[in-house]
């Protein structure tokens, strides 16, 4: 599905201009050259007929043109053009770095705001729709800029030729005004149809794109059952739809950019030429000034092509300037730490009657109160949607909660530094997130100077050594794009060494084993215990086999906690953990 692009008042696109203009501030310094070099082009492009014109007039009409002073001129008129490339390219090569460094600091603006927001964000926003931001919206805003040179470049052409006429033959430039209704109802009548057609093909594309998306990533399903057909079809239907949409805009560009440009050009041109005849008959006509009028004609034409073709670029980069401005305008980020200086050494854990809701309407944690004492384990389990992920969400300060707290060695954990709970507490999620590189990087992911010793120490410790030292290139190895190169247990191994390399005083364990196959868990067992000796430890639990051992296990259902005990106490009550347990034993 393609997104809605907003309607924008004039008043509203000013302001965003603004903003993005704010971000063009680093690099005022490129603009404000880049701007001095089109006022030289201006001046090169208002001087150069007049070399001509003075040559025609002054020395080869009178018939005093020497070879001497046709060379001088012929030198002069050469030296303005290799001027006017020079300050051309440089005015343009300045620009577009600009303009790239512009778009390379709100790239990174964004990606900063990205890493401060929090979980719900990301919860309540596609990811594609956060790609599109980091990629095609501020690709489009490099695009914008070009807008920018275009109107600059083309203002003050047609500006310098206006008083370069003016100052040749003040009576024919006024006439040669009436044009400037007519060139603006052309700009107006582009603009709001090239607008529409322009939208229509963006959302075309869209759809083009997400389809394209939807296929690739659903291609075992679609092969599996034979959709190919079905899915040949409705590309073809939303491709031909973005086709008909682009060559209406091909169309609208064909009639109303240069081929009307062209005619108004030689509309203008007819009647300077009349006007000086009329002239004419009245007072000698110096040949030269009609030479240096066709020139500054245009001069004063040819710009407008690139100016209307860049308005439809324009509405597109005040909407995807709107987009930006919004996403490094959301509030919804990180919570905050306190930030003390305090550090955490024992590892105890206490819920204190923590409350919790996502949307801030239905409750998902309801009075939830336990403590775990340093080095003990404690498990939660339940059904899906019972809050065993939200607790955990909660004490990895993933989502900020206001009703109870959280305290670890008897300190709320709003207080502590960020960077100490990062440390200080590792984190083993049920789906283990590989990062590209190889298997060392992904040990050693917070210590870049962990030496190679530590890391094959961290290995060893969770028997993730076994697999990896088989490899060709043991710690070596390749790690392709979430490690799609290594089985569901291996990743996981790989995350327990991550984890405990480390050396954390709390962990936390999201189903750590239930991607992994039970031969694989039978290898990790031992080293899961190893891992929680001497550690406070919360394990969300997906086999109840797997937290028998555990000092306390919760029973939570629907955000509460309904059983709570050691393995052998819920398996004497009787209740909800000692049918799950049931139920489990015999589907094993």
């Amino acid at each position: 599905m393609h997104e809605k692009r907003p309607q924008l008042t004039f008043k509203q696109s000013i302001e965003v201009i603004k903003r993005l203009i704010q971000f063009a501030k680093p690099f005022k310094w490129q603009f404000l050259m880049s701007l001095i070099l089109s006022l030289v082009l201006a001046a090169i492009n208002m001087g150069l007929p007049i070399i001509i014109q003075r040559y025609i007039d002054d020395y080869l009409t009178p018939g005093q043109a020497t070879i001497k002073i046709s060379v001088w001129f012929a030198i002069a008129y050469m030296v303005g053009n290799l001027l006017k490339m020079l300050a051309q390219y440089y005015e343009r090569y300045i620009f577009t770095v600009a303009s790239a460094q512009t778009v390379r600091y709100i790239r990174n603006q964004l990606f900063e705001k990205i890493n401060t927001l929090s979980m719900s964000f990301f919860d309540q926003t596609p990811t594609g729709k956060i790609i599109s931001r980091l990629t095609n919206d501020t690709q489009t805003i490099n695009e914008f800029w070009s807008v920018f040179l275009a109107l600059i470049e083309g203002i003050l052409s047609m500006i310098a030729a206006g008083i370069a006429m003016y100052t040749l033959n003040p009576t024919i430039t006024l006439y040669f005004l009436i044009f400037a209704p007519l060139i603006a109802g052309v700009i107006g009548l582009y603009q709001k149809k090239s607008s529409l057609f322009y939208r229509r093909m963006r959302e075309n594309l869209s759809q083009v794109n997400a389809q394209l998306n939807e296929a690739i990533s659903g291609m075992p399903i679609i092969q599996m059952f034979h959709q190919e057909n079905r899915m040949n079809e409705t590309f073809n239907e939303t491709n031909q739809a973005f086709y008909v949409s682009n060559l209406r805009l091909v169309k609208l560009n064909s009639l109303l950019l240069m081929p009307v440009i062209h005619f108004l050009r030689a509309l203008a041109t007819a009647l300077v030429l009349a006007l000086f005849s009329v002239q004419a008959l009245n007072e000698p006509l110096d040949v030269g000034i009609i030479y240096a009028f066709t020139m500054y004609i245009a001069n004063f034409f040819s710009p407008m092509g690139m100016m209307m073709n860049n308005l439809s670029v324009y509405q597109d980069g005040i909407v995807s300037g709107t987009r930006i401005i919004q996403l490094l305008d959301h509030e919804q980020t990180a919570p905050e730490q306190m930030n003390q200086p305090i550090e955490i050494s024992e590892g105890r854990i206490e819920f204190k009657n923590v409350s919790f809701s996502y949307d801030g309407e239905v409750d998902v944690l309801k009075n939830i109160s336990f403590t775990v004492e340093p080095g003990e384990t404690v498990a939660l389990v339940g059904q899906t949607g019972s809050g065993k992920s939200s607790i955990i969400n909660l004490f990895m300060r993933f989502y900020e909660f206001d009703r109870g707290d959280i305290l670890i060695d008897g300190q709320s954990i709003k207080d502590y530094p960020l960077e100490e709970l990062r440390h200080k507490v590792g984190l083993v999620l049920q789906d283990s997130f590989l990062f590209y590189g190889d298997i060392k990087q992904n040990i050693a992911l917070l210590k870049e100077d962990m030496s190679l010793e530590e890391i094959k120490q961290a290995a060893e410790y969770v028997n993730a050594s076994h697999f990896i030292e088989r490899l060709e290139d043991q710690y070596d190895s390749k790690v392709l794009e979430r490690g799609s190169s290594y089985s569901s247990g291996e990743r996981q191994l790989i995350s327990f060494a991550r984890t405990i390399a480390r050396h954390p005083k709390i962990l936390v364990m999201d189903e750590a084993t239930a991607n992994i196959d039970t031969e694989t868990e039978m290898i990790i067992q031992d080293s899961l215990k190893s891992m929680r000796q001497n550690r406070t430890t919360i394990a969300i639990a997906h086999r109840l086999s797997t937290i028998s051992d555990a000092n306390q296990i919760l029973v939570l259902d629907h955000g509460e906690i309904i059983e709570r005990g050691t393995h052998d106490e819920l398996l004497q009550q009787q209740g909800v953990y000692a049918q799950m347990y049931q139920v489990q034993g015999q589907s094993q």
